[in-house]
């Protein structure tokens, strides 16, 4: 056991040192190589460069963005190559010499930094004379609201304007009716803008289109429990039993009794311009009692001993007649006289039917008559031509 314990020990050792001179090793090399004055070594025998630097041992700068044909010295420079110019090394000095970019004749003058101008021709214009003075020049560019005029860079024959959204015309000067289609609803105005409208909404409706129903019920105005049913503008309740009023807030009127005196038999013979009628087969004083309801009015008769007249009303709903109106009538007699007509009009069609059905059940028999008819009339003359033979053989 302690020599395999000594073993293990002095290879553990052994491991520490290989791996501790190997760091010594690693960084001893990466200081060797590394540029330290644009990066450092790290623990891992790397070199890690500064910002601006790049490479393997931090080496190389790194070029301003966008710098085409250009090197460094620092970080973020872009020192143009020879034949090269501009901030980004971008332009060719000899652009003027190696292909012109001038068109349509032009000459190419070559300034200094990269740039050139064109010398354009007669009738032509813009950065390398690529535009000429056509229709659209022409014309004073007549495209109006915005539209764009164009002319094939001037070698069209006509212009033509391409107009923005809510524009027509040959101009583009015609604004769209976009109300034309009517797209507002229940009644809403529309009022017309550039390539949009708006709807003015009547009372009780909202939306963009005015399609919207506004929610009456939304408040809850009806009380007591009673239900809300939305309309247009308004609401109505139906109320539960003993409430009445728009909100259901008033409590339904309570049965309330009206006494009526009625004439006796005496009062029959009183002046004719008393006030109280009479009846001449009534006997006795019979007051009457009413009870008056906000639902339905119920007559009872009862004895009084007062002759005064006692009435107390809270509320009297009216019921009207029921009954067919004039035009309900009308309608009425003039479906019942189509029905009529009808009634008639397949009743002799069906006897005119069964007629012709026993014409046709008729004809076999008569026809059979006819047969045995002359049959008999054929054998009569048999028998008398056969006679006379017999007589003159005798």
């Amino acid at each position: 056991m302690p020599r395999s314990f000594c073993l293990q020990l002095m290879s553990l050792l052994w491991i520490l040192a290989a791996h501790h001179h190997f760091i010594q090793v690693a960084g001893d090399d990466c200081s060797d190589h590394c540029n330290l004055a644009h990066g450092s070594c790290e623990k891992d025998g790397k070199c890690r460069c500064d910002p601006g630097w790049e490479g393997k041992y931090c080496e190389y700068c790194v070029r301003m963005p966008g710098c085409g044909h250009g090197t460094c010295h620092q970080p973020w420079q872009c020192i143009c190559q020879t034949g090269w110019a501009g901030k980004f090394c971008d332009k060719d000095v000899h652009v003027c010499e190696h292909q012109s970019p001038c068109k349509n004749g032009a000459e190419c003058v070559y300034d200094r930094d990269g740039e050139y101008s064109c010398l354009c021709l007669e009738g032509f214009h813009g950065k390398d004379c690529e535009l000429k003075t056509g229709p659209c020049e022409k014309a004073g560019f007549p495209c109006k609201n915005g539209a764009l005029c164009h002319d094939n860079n001037g070698f069209a024959s006509n212009y033509t304007c391409k107009c923005l959204a809510g524009f027509t015309g040959a101009h583009c000067e015609i604004d769209v009716d976009d109300c034309l289609m009517r797209p507002c609803a229940n009644g809403a105005t529309c009022l017309d803008g550039i390539n949009r409208f708006s709807c003015q909404c009547q009372v009780g409706f909202e939306g963009r289109f005015c399609t919207i129903n506004i929610d009456d019920c939304a408040s809850q105005p009806c009380r007591n429990g009673a239900k809300c049913y939305d309309r247009i503008n308004n609401f109505d309740c139906l109320c539960p039993e003993s409430f009445a009023g728009k909100t259901c807030e008033l409590l339904a009127p309570e049965a309330t009794w009206i006494t009526e005196s009625q004439p006796d038999a005496k009062d029959h013979n009183r002046a004719p311009g008393s006030t109280t009628s009479s009846y001449s087969w009534m006997t006795q004083s019979e007051p009457s009692k009413v009870m008056v309801t906000g639902k339905r009015i119920t007559n009872y008769s009862e004895k009084s001993n007062d002759g005064g007249l006692l009435i107390s009303v809270k509320e009297v709903v009216t019921q009207q007649d029921s009954g067919l109106s004039q035009s309900q009538l009308i309608l009425v007699l003039v479906f019942g006289g189509i029905t009529i007509v009808l009634v008639l009009v397949t009743v002799l069609l069906l006897l005119k039917n069964w007629q012709r059905g026993r014409q046709r059940s008729q004809s076999p028999s008569q026809t059979a008559r006819k047969l045995q008819d002359q049959e008999c009339q054929v054998g009569m003359l048999s028998t008398i031509l056969i006679e006379p033979r017999k007589t003159t053989e005798l």
